[in-house]
């Protein structure tokens, strides 16, 4: 196929550099990048977690947090790139989870000081849904029995109070 060696070492060598540059995201936790602060600062990083509370618009940017169940972090990401977010996490959302590749600022001179990760690529990895409240059986029982105490100690109460008059 090839006859010249120089030509075939040339294309194993562009391969086995465009095969080393080319390496997964490799995400890190958003609690261990908030502990070593000091040493990821200025530094690109890539996260994932539930996109939580609602986007903060900022004229062409917005805010974003996500939580990863380990902390959660402030995220300042173009308005446009978030538009796929379809949930939110609160009390009837779970969130889109989203991973996030930018810099990492330990106190972020252009956000006051916060500690923030300026978006330089998002991608929704899992879509999130609504969650219907489950109310549990247990909790219901014990709040009809807590309400039957109250209603018999309001009754011997009265009772008492009754004959001390």
């Amino acid at each position: 196929m090839f006859k010249n060696p120089k030509v075939l070492s040339a294309i194993l060598l562009i391969t086995i550099l465009f095969v080393s540059n080319c390496r997964a995201l490799e995400t890190i936790k958003i609690n261990d990048l908030i502990e070593n602060a000091a040493a990821m600062d200025n530094r690109e990083v890539t996260v994932q977690g539930e996109a939580i509370g609602e986007a903060l618009e900022r004229g062409e940017y917005a805010w974003i947090n996500i939580s990863d169940m380990t902390n959660a972090i402030g995220v300042w990401v173009k308005r446009s790139d978030i538009r796929p977010i379809e949930f939110y996490g609160d009390y009837k959302n779970r969130g889109d989870t989203v991973q996030i590749t930018g810099v990492f600022h330990k106190a972020c001179t252009e956000h006051g000081g916060d500690v923030d990760i300026h978006c330089s690529r998002i991608e929704i990895v899992e879509t999130g849904h609504y969650t219907a409240e489950q109310l549990s059986i247990h909790k219901l029982i014990f709040a009809a029995l807590a309400i039957l105490a109250f209603i018999f100690v309001l009754a011997v109460y009265y009772r008492l109070k009754k004959k001390s008059v």
